[in-house]
């Protein structure tokens, strides 16, 4: 679908590659081929029925027939394509090739004579062109307005084979630059699907199931291949193109390129270098590669396709592209010359990082690949009579049962290929041994690679306290950037954490100074790719970089592996000098400038960027940019470090020196993450921040830090362990923030600009940062440069104070920085709310709407062409008060009786609270009927001021990535369920609750160990891509039908895009955050630096969905600073229909915003769970219900001065808003023109109301069986045999919600015996309950067991004669997340994250993938085969045992916090053996009865995993035992 040429306008108006925003999908993907076979059209049939059978992991536009893409890659179908040609004429296919093509419906004959005269130019001979028969009328309005016309271009040569493959490929691209430079506006219109001698691509606009409906080559007979790749897409690009479909040229991608902008840099820089003998004559015809316009897909499969051709087979240039995780692998113990291949282009070839599931094909062979992190999932089958099926699900393929030898799937790194040319089928570690052996990568690494050798840090103090502090002043470190974050990184090794969120003004509203770094925003993941967790899964992550200039990887030699290998970006002073001992030719380059340059600044980094290329074009390999002198001197001033480094950085990319040099700052301007994060992502390979190491060390030798570790206040330090704790707490830092955008490697992270910039001019942008967003316009380059001399100069003062000026940017001060939650605002309030008083709320409120511009919306202000209408023409405060919601805020973050409180105020005026991540004690799901004259309960005595028919139930239930307390019961009782994907003060985060906080009754709702740490992950597990989201939506809906879904997200530029994708995914409500929302505890950096504020991205998204015809089927609600009612009717115009308060809630029930949550130690019993200080707890329900009535009437007056009756006329009206200009401190150039969109008027709004459906389930036709029926509501027994397919999704839990709302959790006792038969779809089992038994034979996707409470789930493969159960695969990742109770029982291997977060159910399984057991907090796991690795990484409870046959379990376990031990008590024994026996009897596994004949043999071989909260039990503790220890 087009969106419209405003919008398109508007994102090309601020610099930024729309592209990058705009163009994001997920979807299924797959392949099937045959060996020993002729082409077939059954094979065709087979994919074809294969894409139908992932429908499901598509999307479609608003018309709900457009599909958002599908398509398929064959070999060429000659019969049907030669069909007409003269039959005179005879051909060599060998000599053939052919062109699918989609072109403009206009202006063919110059588009065919462009093509006709680069074949002649070319060489080749045109056979004849063909129109590709469709059939138009099965496609969707939106696919037709930019329907293509399909045409074959054929052609004839004299070349044949791998020439001939080239000569297309040259012929292709001459063709598209011929037809971009001359007919430029037909030119994205203009698209060649493939030209190839051996494959082609039909693809398109359509669902899967219409594809073959609409080519009509695909359902003749004579279509025939021996292989097809497919691909069905879900795109979160709100525009869906026919060229974006997929399969692309050579590979189908589902997945994300999360550092697609860096990728791209560096590809341009080193164009000129990427040569080969087979281009000598060519090479201009083939650049550019990359295209900063195209989407990620089309970008890597146009680098995949340039390494082809130049004669690197596919799967060796996506080992080279995408590689694997090759540190900390044991299985690559075996394979060493694996390792020294990626070691060797680890250098050359920064990775295309992000989820990644490739599947690819030359003609000759097919194959699949998977991301480092295995985050999508691909299963493969393999037939005896040659037949190989490889999909994103299982299920899709219809083969003999009897005839399977082997179900298998893609791990982490793993690739997998069918070579169709000497039919075999190629396995991971044989195809990557034979490319890895083709050079002696390891002896060039040895000959030229040096390892960069550690120095010792700097002892002594240079400088007095005076000399220190003018550095200070000169370079911008204010008092909290010495005490609060540098001093606590060295005492402790980690970043300061804080809490209650950001309420400073945006750095270009701020009238007091800020760094160039406060104006960049970190962006993170959400819904389209994961968080990586880089504590618990740090065994994927790297923090290397490589000094030196890099080389032509189309033509690998040894001299190519010469680099200087750093393990960390972070160097001290003589690591620097070292630099220059290493062989490399190094050169530094001052970054001062004289202040008499003031009006010429842009020509003094024009020649310092000049300087840098000159030096790079004499030979230097490193160039040191340097901000360092003996001493300041007053008429100089230097260029802040992150804008020399991005202007250098792009000058010499634009010149193509890019790839020659690396470079490396030296600045005393650099000391939080954040600084360290910008200066990576816009260029440093290597940084020494030298006054930070030497602010470190004046603290060490300050007597007052002496005496503090003397007396034990502080841990006892050397000074080198203080400057080494500051270095490590900003590595751990840096990895925090790569993973929170999905992010492994530095290596990627290096030049990939990955922020969005708030307040920065286009012409700052476009000597620096160029491709970054920067929406508001705002400082330019004059005025960056005068307040850098202003803060410069105020270091030469005659006298400097004792101590650096404390500008409260982190804590309150008076006469500081701004803060919107000040004393006196907190105070005012509270007498408002608890006096009812009309005239302080009128003063609360005058505080707020007079306040110094703090947030963009205090430049906004409100216009009208209607007279006023009176007030009593508005609708009433109780209509108004239903669109009122109070934030996710966890029990365990906060008190019961806050908690409680808020809840029954938000059910009392109608709105809705929300329960946060902890779950919710079932009694307040009832009526409070026990309530006295003095507003007081036997039930609820913690609570004061409660009425007649008050419930504590929260109306929204959060489903957070923890899933604490998340079961059936719980989500039954909902009136909304809110999938919280990323929180606001730390968005692509996870959390954690502290030990202290987890008390008894905490431990219980969460079903965990009371004082046991619970740690939140920074992904859902089950939300790795939007396909993933729309299935988790999909399973709510399953288990409460009646209850709207809601997705949390935070604003960042491009979430307009998401925002369409979760639309398309079914959701009910989208919910945007503010960067400013309030946390419980996040990193300092976090609250300040990621995310964006609401406006931005309210506005975009609800301009997006308008503007795609999806803004009807959602409700959009902001939340995010929302403290007035002038903010509710801003937010209103802007689209927001419901409305979002926390922190100012809590305020109105007695928070005093002390900012001690993350301590335990609130002390007014908000945010603790300490009994003594709930105790003070004052809040009452009217409290917050007096608020809101004051917020309520507040917008009916501005409604009525608007002239307008109710808040629904409003929404989305952004022509009732005006541009307030106001003095700004910082500049004049603000343009807040993108928060000022108007809507189409002719286009009427319509809102959404109902609940989405699932449509027609498997559960539903289950529940329309009398006997069924009649078992749930007599609690009978029954048994009932059942078909399934994959299309059948969380089949059970509408059954597991029925139960649950009539009975609870634990409350059925009757038996529903559902067995299966056949190939369950996702989340097979989810939610299940006590009293549901589900038998499968067969096999499973993905997420079985989900959240399941109780009852059993027994897989079992189908019997034949090949099948050896424990060497296949049965289900998919992820299952058992979440499941607070049952058995789960399959007779097989499952994949990634098994029983991740199970906090009681009790399984067993003969094999998993990595990461098992993460995070697991209860319940009992076992397995009888193979582990992956980082076994029991964030595991705090449970028991797990692995069976170690191969001798290697103990080295795949993540030692953080559990302890493997061998079984060395009898009631341990028992355990095992118990379940191992049960297991046996329900799957009749081989594997079971061969270990219990055998029991004290194998015995010996298991481990048990064991968690400290495990650790005095008599199952694992001999001293607790009842038994004497097992004898060996």
């Amino acid at each position: 679908m087009q969106i419209s040429k405003n919008f398109t306008n508007k994102l090309c108006q601020y610099p930024g590659h729309p592209s990058f925003i705009t163009e994001r999908d997920a979807c299924g993907v797959g392949f099937i081929a045959q060996i020993n076979h002729s082409p077939s059209h059954a094979l065709i049939l087979q994919a074809l029925n294969a894409l139908t059978c992932m429908e499901h992991r598509g999307g479609c536009s608003a018309d709900g027939i457009s599909g958002d893409g599908s398509g398929i890659m064959t070999q060429i179908p000659w019969k049907i394509i030669l069909e007409n040609v003269s039959q005179d004429s005879t051909y060599d296919l060998d000599y053939m090739g052919v062109a699918n093509i989609f072109f403009p419906d206009k202006n063919f004959k110059s588009l065919h004579q462009i093509c006709e005269w680069a074949l002649e130019e070319e060489e080749l001979s045109l056979v004849s062109w063909r129109n590709v028969p469709v059939d138009s009328s099965v496609i969707g309005k939106y696919a037709s307005i930019t329907q293509p016309v399909i045409q074959q271009l054929v052609v004839s040569s004299k070349l044949k084979g791998d020439c001939l493959e080239r000569k297309l490929y040259i012929t292709r691209k001459k063709i598209e630059k011929l037809i971009a430079q001359t007919l430029s506006a037909f030119n994205k219109q203009f698209y060649i699907c493939s030209f190839s001698s051996r494959t082609i691509v039909y693809k398109g606009m359509v669902r899967s199931e219409v594809l073959s409906h609409y080519y009509l080559d695909l359902s003749n007979v004579m279509y025939k291949s021996n292989f097809v790749l497919y691909h069905r897409r879900f795109s979160t690009n709100t525009m869906p193109k026919w060229p974006l479909a997929q399969p692309m040229r050579l590979m189908a991608h589902n997945g994300e390129i999360n550092t697609l902008l860096g990728n791209l840099n560096w590809m341009k820089s080193k164009e000129i270098l990427l040569t080969h003998e087979y281009w000598h004559a060519c090479q201009q015809i083939l650049l550019p590669i990359t295209n900063y316009e195209n989407s990620d897909s089309a970008n890597l499969d146009s680098v995949l396709e340039l390494f082809v051709q130049s004669g690197k087979s596919p799967q060796e240039s996506l080992m080279i592209l995408i590689p694997e995780s090759y540190k900390n692998q044991p299985a690559l113990k075996n394979f060493p010359e694996i390792i020294d291949f990626y070691e060797y282009y680890d250098n050359l070839q920064e990775p295309w990082d992000g989820p990644a599931l490739v599947v690819f094909s030359d003609g000759k062979i097919v194959g699949a690949t998977l991301d480092r992190n295995g985050l999508r999932p691909a299963r493969y089958s393999i037939t005896n009579s040659g037949f190989i099926s490889l999909s994103s699900e299982v299920g899709v393929s219809n083969f003999n049962e009897n005839e399977v030898i082997q179900r298998g799937r893609l791990g982490p790194g793993q690739i997998f290929c069918v070579d169709i040319i000497n039919n075999k089928v190629l396995d991971n570690w044989t195809v990557k041994q034979v490319i890895a052996s083709k050079f002696p990568y390891k002896k060039w690494l040895q000959e030229y690679q040096k390892p960069f050798k550690p120095q010792e840090y700097l002892d002594n103090l240079t400088l007095n306290s005076i000399d220190i502090s003018r550095l200070h002043t000169a370079f911008g470190y204010t008092n909290e950037d010495v005490e609060l974050v540098i001093e606590h990184m060295a005492s402790s090794a980690k970043e300061p954490t804080f809490c209650m969120g950001d309420d400073i003004p945006l750095a270009v509203l701020s009238e007091k100074p800020h760094l160039l770094y406060d104006y960049f925003k970190q962006r993170f993941a959400q819904v389209t790719n994961p968080a990586i967790d880089p504590l618990r899964e740090s065994l994927v992550m790297s923090l290397n970089v490589y000094l030196g200039s890099k080389s032509n990887l189309l033509m690998p030699e040894d001299y190519m592996a010469s680099s200087i290998k750093l393990e960390s970006p972070i160097i001290n002073e003589k690591e620097l000098s070292s630099l220059y001992n290493y062989g490399f030719k190094v050169s530094s380059v001052s970054t001062y400038v004289s202040q008499l340059n003031k009006n010429s600044i842009d020509q003094a980094i024009f020649k310092i960027c000049e300087k840098c290329a000159d030096d790079v074009r004499s030979g230097v390999q490193v160039i040191i940019l340097t901000d360092r002198t003996n001493e300041l001197i007053k008429q100089q001033v230097f260029i802040p470090p992150l804008l020399i480094v991005g202007s250098v950085h792009h000058y010499l990319i634009n010149n193509q020196l890019r790839h020659k040099v690396s470079l490396v700052v030296e600045t005393a301007q650099c000391w939080n993450t954040h600084h360290f994060a910008c200066l990576i992502g816009y260029g440093a390979s290597a940084i020494c921040p030298y006054v930070a190491f030497l602010t470190v060390r004046s603290w060490w030798y300050n007597s007052r830090t002496q005496k503090l570790m003397s007396k034990g206040k502080l841990p006892k330090l050397t000074i080198t362990q203080s400057q080494d704790n500051y270095r490590i707490a900003i590595e751990k830092g840096l990895l925090k923030i790569l993973s929170k955008m999905g992010i492994s490697l530095l290596s990627s992270y290096h030049g990939a600009q990955i922020f969005e910039i708030l307040g920065l001019n286009s012409q700052l942008v476009d000597i620096a940062f160029v491709g970054t967003t920067s929406r508001l316009n705002g400082i330019t380059l004059d005025e960056l440069f005068d307040h850098t001399i202003n803060a410069y100069n105020s270091a030469f003062i005659t006298i400097l104070p004792k101590k650096l000026p404390n500008l409260g940017y982190v804590q309150y001060r008076p006469n500081a920085e701004y803060h919107i939650n000040n004393p006196e605002m907190s105070k005012t309030l509270h007498k408002a709310v608890r006096n009812k008083d009309k005239e302080l709320y009128s003063k609360y409120k005058l505080l707020l709407n007079d306040r110094p511009p703090t947030n963009l919306r205090d430049l906004l202000k409100f216009k009208s062409n209607k007279p006023s209408i009176n007030l009593e023409k508005v609708e009433s405060v109780e209509s108004i008060l239903k669109r009122f919601c109070t934030g996710g805020m966890s029990l365990g973050a906060l008190s019961r009786e806050t908690h409680e409180t808020l809840a029954i105020a938000m059910n009392r005026i109608g709105g809705k609270s929300n329960s946060g991540e902890g779950g919710e004690d079932p009694s307040r799901f009832k009526i409070i009927n026990d309530i006295d004259s003095f507003g007081m309960s036997k039930s609820f005595t913690h609570l004061k001021g409660l009425k007649r028919n008050d419930t504590a139930s929260s109306a929204i239930k959060q489903i957070a990535s923890g899933r604490f307390g998340v079961t059936p019961e719980y989500l039954v009782n909902a009136k909304q369920l809110e999938i919280k994907i990323a929180q606001g003060a730390k968005p692509g985060e996870g959390g954690q609750l502290p030990g202290k906080k987890v008390s008894p009754y905490i431990a219980s709702l969460r079903n965990c160990k009371p004082g046991v740490t619970l740690i939140s992950p920074p992904p859902h597990h089950d939300i790795y891509s939007i396909e993933d989201l729309a299935q988790l939506i999909f399973d709510l809906h399953q288990i409460n039908p009646s209850a709207y879904v809601s997705v949390k997200l935070v604003a960042e530029v491009g979430i307009g895009t998401i925002a369409a994708g979760v639309a398309k995914g079914n959701a009910d409500i989208i919910q945007i955050s503010g960067h400013d929302g309030g946390t419980g505890a996040s990193p300092l950096s976090s609250i300040k630096h990621a995310g964006s504020p609401w406006e931005l991205g309210l506005t975009e998204v609800h301009q997006t969905l308008v503007e795609n015809g999806l803004r009807e089927r959602v409700i959009l609600r902001v939340d995010g600073g929302l403290r007035t009612g002038r903010d509710i009717v801003l937010a209103s115009l802007m689209g927001a229909e419901e409305f979002g308060f926390g922190t100012v809630a809590m305020i109105a029930t007695g928070c005093v915003m002390a900012r001690i949550c993350h301590t335990n130690n609130c002390p007014v019993g908000v945010a603790t769970q300490r009994q003594d200080l709930r105790n003070r707890y004052p809040g009452i329900p009217s409290d917050l219900v007096n608020f809101f009535l004051f917020i309520a009437q507040e917008v009916r007056q501005i409604l009525a001065f608007l002239g307008y009756s109710s808040l629904k006329q409003i929404i989305g009206l952004g022509q009732l808003l005006s541009y307030n200009p106001k003095e700004l401190n910082k500049t004049n150039y603000l343009n807040l023109e993108t928060l000022l969109w108007q809507n189409d008027q002719s286009t009427s709004m319509y809102f959404h109301e109902a609940v989405h459906t699932n449509g027609s389930v498997l559960d539903n036709d289950l529940l329309k069986d009398i006997n069924i029926l009649s078992a749930i509501n007599n609690q009978l027994d029954i048994i009932k045999k059942v078909k399934i397919l994959n299309v059948d999704r969380a089949v059970g839990a509408r059954i597991a919600g029925v139960i649950a709302k009539k009975y609870g959790n634990y409350g059925f006792n009757g038996n529903l015996q559902l067995n299966f038969d056949g190939v369950a779809g996702q989340s097979f089992g989810a939610f299940i309950l006590k009293g549901m038994h589900l038998n499968l034979i067969g096999e499973a996707n993905d997420y079985v067991g989900k959240g399941m409470n109780g009852g059993e789930i027994i897989i079992s493969p189908i019997k034949n004669k090949h099948n050896n159960s424990s060497n296949q695969v049965i289900i998919g990742n992820t299952c058992l997340y979440g499941a607070t109770g049952g058995y789960l029982f399959a007779n097989g291997q499952a994949g990634e994250r098994f029983a991740v977060r199970n906090s009681a159910a009790q399984a067993v399984v003969e094999g998993v993938g990595d990461h098992p057991c993460e995070y697991m907090t209860g319940g009992l796991v076992v397995v009888l085969g193979p582990s992956g690795r980082n076994i029991g990484a964030g595991m705090t409870g449970g028991l797990s045992y692995f069976l170690d046959e191969n001798n290697d379990i103990f080295s795949k376990v993540n030692h953080e916090i559990i302890s493997p031990q061998k079984i060395i008590t009898r009631e341990a024994e028992e355990q095992l053996k118990n379940i191992i026996e049960l297991y046996e009897i329900k799957t009749k596994s081989n594997k079971a009865k061969i270990i219990l004949n055998n029991w004290n043999y194998y015995l010996s071989m298991f481990w048990q995993m064991v968690p400290p909260s495990e650790k005095l039990s008599p199952l694992t503790n001999i001293e607790y035992s009842s038994f004497r220890a097992i004898s060996r």
